[in-house]
């Protein structure tokens, strides 16, 4: 075996990417994103705290359900696992030093392959997260969160926590305790759960009821580990409606703050919401912001987008600043991202088989949520469209509808309101104005 060797560089001819103006022509480079610039009281890069996606930047080689593999990785050769984890690790650290990421996510099995034996799994993952606390060392870049596959294995094809065989449940829960250990090690700053097949295909064979419970059991299990080793950092649940169980148990940001809810779990926990699983909903992204934020568990985000004319998770770059914009005014008006940031889990497309691709891709996606972010802030600074949206609930802030809201009205007081004012105006909702508003910063 031909003997490795350490700090090879994998993305030769790109040095740091940096900050150009809008006036740049130089496709690595940023022409928005300027990660000292100051935007309200905090950075750009404070406000976005973006994280890269260990999986599909570093490990995803274009291979779909109808064909091969296009992407021919270097650090991907070695037939020794070690040797290939820790080239991986070296590409991972120089993508990320040179387009100026603060932080990474990654999933255990992501940072180095199973084996064949759980003892060997363990021993290899030691083995990469001392490699990985080197690595943060040497680049200052921070994970921000960990968590564990328990989708990809066959074992887990009936669900890792809520499979019905407890012996895989037990299996499921050393590979949990397994990456939090590593994420304490780390440094991260939340630990994520993605319930990937935790949910069904068929009812008829399923007792929802009692996989729900296990679910909430596992949860506990876990947050008590986690404290107990002295994890202070957040929890969260990434929600997704299907794909690739039929309905998973984690639907959308309603269905998991209900959940968190009926099992005691708010408190420690906070959603890790997507765009593309809240297409997935049929829901807009900004509407899952919303809902988690009014309960006070938004989280963190993972950046992507789908693609409208196919109903899957494609998993492609953000670039619509409209929307993002969109996005960032929820974040905005919430207090913005503390622990949580920004994890672009998306991937270059098949036929983009270049390793300058993978720089391109997220140069656009940084630029993109850059501007959105300028867009959302100028936007509630201008004031009209914040006093404009408070202006249509403005008969709640005084009189009967205030009584209202502060819940000193019977119905009959309702009835008898409505015969004394009498048939009400109709007032528009401008939605087209507060769509324009939207395009004059944007």
């Amino acid at each position: 075996m031909k003997e490795r060797t350490a700090g090879n560089e994998f993305f030769k001819g790109i040095g740091p990417i940096r900050f150009e103006g809008i006036k740049s022509d130089n496709p690595l480079a940023f022409r928005f994103y300027n990660p000292t610039a100051k935007v309200g009281k905090k950075t750009m890069e404070q406000h976005l705290r973006f994280a890269v996606a260990y999986w599909h930047s570093f490990c995803g080689t274009g291979g779909d359900p109808f064909g091969l593999p296009t992407k021919n990785f270097p650090w991907l050769t070695s037939s020794d696992p070690i040797h290939r984890a820790k080239d991986k690790m070296d590409a991972a650290f120089e993508f990320m030093t040179k387009i100026g990421a603060p932080f990474y996510c990654f999933h255990d099995y992501d940072i180095v392959d199973e084996a064949i034996t759980l003892k060997e799994s363990e021993k290899r993952l030691e083995t990469m997260v001392a490699y990985a606390k080197q690595k943060q060392k040497e680049s200052g870049v921070k994970l921000l969160w960990g968590t564990a596959n328990l989708f990809s294995n066959p074992r887990y094809m009936n669900g890792a926590a809520t499979n019905p065989d407890f012996h895989v449940v037990c299996h499921a829960g050393t590979q949990v305790k397994n990456a939090i250990d590593a994420t304490i090690a780390l440094g991260g700053i939340n630990y994520v759960f993605w319930g990937g097949r935790e949910g069904y295909l068929s009812l008829l064979n399923t007792d929802m009821k009692r996989e729900q419970e296990h679910m909430a059991r596992f949860l506990h299990m876990a947050r008590d580990y986690g404290r107990k080793q002295g994890f202070n950092g957040t929890f969260l649940i990434e929600p997704k409606p299907m794909e690739p169980s039929k309905h998973q148990y984690d639907f959308d940001s309603a269905t998991v703050i209900s959940f968190l809810r009926e099992y005691d779990l708010m408190d420690d926990f906070k959603l890790n919401l997507e765009v593309n699983h809240a297409t997935l909903a049929h829901h807009t992204f900004q509407h899952e912001l919303q809902v988690a934020a009014d309960a006070g568990v938004l989280g963190s985000m993972d950046a992507n987008r789908g693609d409208y004319q196919n109903g899957w998770d494609t998993d492609q770059f953000p670039n619509n600043v409209y929307e993002l914009t969109e996005a960032m005014l929820v974040v905005l008006q919430s207090g913005g991202f503390t622990a949580g940031g920004i994890n672009f889990d998306a991937k270059t497309r098949r036929n983009s088989s270049d390793l300058a691709d993978i720089f391109y891709a997220h140069i656009g996606g940084i630029d993109a949520f850059a501007r959105a972010l300028v867009a959302a802030h100028t936007i509630l600074e201008d004031g009209e469209y914040t006093k404009l949206r408070k202006q249509r609930y403005g008969t709640f802030d005084s009189g009967k509808g205030k009584e209202f809201e502060r819940n000193k009205l019977s119905l009959t007081d309702l009835r008898d309101l409505a015969h004394t004012t009498g048939e009400p105006a109709q007032i528009s909702g401008r939605q087209e104005y507060f769509e324009n508003i939207l395009s004059k910063f944007v």
